[in-house]
């Protein structure tokens, strides 16, 4: 298992609970016009985590294989597989996802590209894929924008969290991908918003990737300084913060 799969051991639980989950129907009116998605459709999410994007496509009725290399997040992905008999659950990564070639009608990935090696990951999607099948690539999570309640999280994350700065620079993969998948590319962003308490709001905090565990030292004070942001801005005890949903789909030219 790579490193980057092992940033989610001892979080599965709080990302299941409480990342927010994708919009399913927009992402389905959106895939269904761009990529003529039907239930008959054979999809391989690869780097499924706990099941959230593969829900999408199961309700979609179509038949999925979930290719996961944590074990913890695989745990909670393979418990989908009892009202889903259609779901398969493989102990993979997305540059060896052992699949058969060209046996993939549509590759998904949700907020996992960025931890991919890019360039096997591409070669491995050209392989399983079928002639002409599409990748679409799903991703939700807080809008960054100028706000100063954006800007003073972001900064509690570079100050407080154990690798911000190498994580963040990953995101900027996304802002490439026209010119990964160059051909049929579609793209769109839908907003939203996210509404936490203070412990859905530690959850998610606990489930992102670089924040401190609490058996680090950092934890202490980055729980101090999480308890200050929440209260600064939360209203009637819940804190509000805007989100995206960032949905494309291409195909390899």
């Amino acid at each position: 298992m790579s490193l980057n799969a092992q940033r989610f051991t001892g979080r599965a639980e709080d990302y299941d609970r409480y990342r927010q989950r994708y919009p399913a129907e927009p992402v389905l009116m959106r895939l269904r016009e761009w990529c003529g998605l039907t239930p008959q459709h054979r999809v391989a999410d690869i780097g499924a985590g706990t099941g959230m994007l593969t829900e999408v496509f199961l309700a979609n009725g179509n038949p999925v294989i979930a290719i996961e290399p944590n074990a913890e997040m695989r745990a909670l992905c393979t418990a989908l597989q009892t009202q889903h008999p259609s779901l398969t659950v493989v102990d993979a990564t997305a540059e060896h996802t052992t699949l058969a070639e060209h046996s993939i009608d549509l590759v998904a990935a949700g907020r996992a590209f960025h931890w991919f090696d890019r360039d096997r990951a591409l070669a491995e999607f050209r392989r399983i894929l079928k002639p002409d099948g599409w990748v679409t690539l799903v991703s939700i999570g807080r809008a960054k924008d100028d706000s100063p309640q954006s800007r003073d999280f972001e900064r509690l994350l570079i100050d407080h969290g154990t690798d911000y700065t190498y994580v963040r620079a990953g995101y900027r993969i996304h802002e490439d991908l026209h010119t990964l998948f160059t051909r049929d590319w579609h793209h769109e962003e839908i907003d939203g918003e996210l509404a936490h308490d203070w412990d859905a709001f530690l959850g998610h905090a606990m489930s992102l990737s670089m924040t401190p565990k609490p058996d680090d030292p950092r934890f202490p004070p980055f729980l101090r300084a999480l308890e200050d942001f929440f209260h600064r801005y939360a209203i009637n005890d819940a804190l509000t913060q805007p989100t995206t949903c960032w949905i494309s789909a291409g195909r390899f030219a």
